[in-house]
């Protein structure tokens, strides 16, 4: 099987949103490398997370990964690769603009999952929390703009990654009831202890005070991050970035209205429904952009006089 192939059949098995935003979404040169990314990525987290139990092993799976993407950027060859460290090699032998997005998509993920292979296990402190959080919303927002709309020139603000660290934390608080006797605790230490938290009582108003304050927290994330995907020209990435968050937002919507008591699964928001509500999202998102070139041509037509000034060099 060729990497494309395994790419695909892994992304298709492990997330239908994640597959059909690469196969929609992401520029058509580059479908197969976006699953080979994520591919990649879900392959070389399971075995962190499931297939290795001791630390060591971890580690020294991480190391070979580092030194596997090292050797490749240095264009040295590489012998006896697994077939999902072969995806790996394709994708970055496609990467042909030097300090890319996609190498700093790489990278960083890489160090999201030295990260958890260190953590697991181990209590964690709100800077190392909030460190883990900039790693990972650094890499997603990399990696989306890398795919989608690569030869944009994206602005690059303060608040670029927000939407990404609204979506992490929800992650966080929906897989905490699974994490917890996994090793993984997503809790800091600080917290726990001055809360006097007991891990094992999401019922409990101390652990509900905590679920409230990150639910807050992501909703302000969210907020602030749609702000920026909303003055995107690229509308592939537009939509890609909306959808993120929907996915995360549904998610937030079902722990509030169970009061912040948070449950193993939330399998039952998937469904029918929630792809029907992407569709609806889908082409509201569609119909602003496209009111919103409209106005750039016939600014007379703006109800509210809008006089931003020019025409974007790009629209799809």
């Amino acid at each position: 099987m060729n990497t494309a192939a395994l790419a695909h059949k892994i992304t298709w098995a492990s997330s239908k949103q994640s597959y059909l935003t690469a196969v929609l979404l992401a520029d058509r040169n580059l479908v197969d490398d976006c699953l080979r990314a994520y591919a990649y990525f879900r392959w070389a987290d399971d075995m962190i997370d499931i297939s290795m139990q001791d630390e060591n092993t971890r580690l020294a799976f991480i190391e070979r990964q580092k030194s596997l993407i090292d050797m490749l950027y240095n264009q040295e060859q590489v012998k006896n690769l697994t077939p999902e460290e072969t995806m790996l090699a394709d994708l970055i032998a496609h990467d042909g603009g030097e300090n890319s997005g996609l190498q700093s998509f790489i990278r960083n993920f890489m160090a999201v999952l030295e990260f958890d292979a260190l953590r697991k296990g181990h209590q964690i402190e709100q800077t190392e929390l909030n460190r883990y959080t900039n790693l990972l919303s650094t890499a997603v927002m990399d990696g989306i703009q890398y795919f989608i709309g690569n030869c944009y020139a994206y602005a690059r603000p303060e608040t670029r990654c927000h939407a990404v660290m609204g979506a992490h934390i929800t992650h966080m608080l929906r897989d905490t009831c699974e994490d917890i006797p996994a090793g993984y605790i997503n809790i800091p230490v600080e917290y726990i202890e001055s809360s006097a938290i007991d891990l094992q009582s999401v019922e409990s108003e101390q652990y509900r005070d905590w679920v409230r304050e990150r639910v807050q927290m992501a909703r302000g994330c969210f907020k602030i991050g749609k702000r920026y995907i909303n003055a995107l020209e690229v509308l592939r990435c537009k939509l890609a970035g909306y959808c993120y968050c929907a996915r995360f937002e549904r998610i937030l919507d079902a722990i509030e209205k169970e009061n912040y008591v948070l449950r193993p699964n939330y399998d039952h928001i998937k469904g029918l429904s929630s792809w029907l509500a992407m569709a609806r999202l889908g082409i509201e998102v569609i119909f602003r952009h496209l009111m919103g070139k409209i106005v750039l041509l016939f600014p007379y037509v703006n109800p509210l006089n809008s006089t931003r000034p020019g025409i974007p060099r790009r629209s799809l």
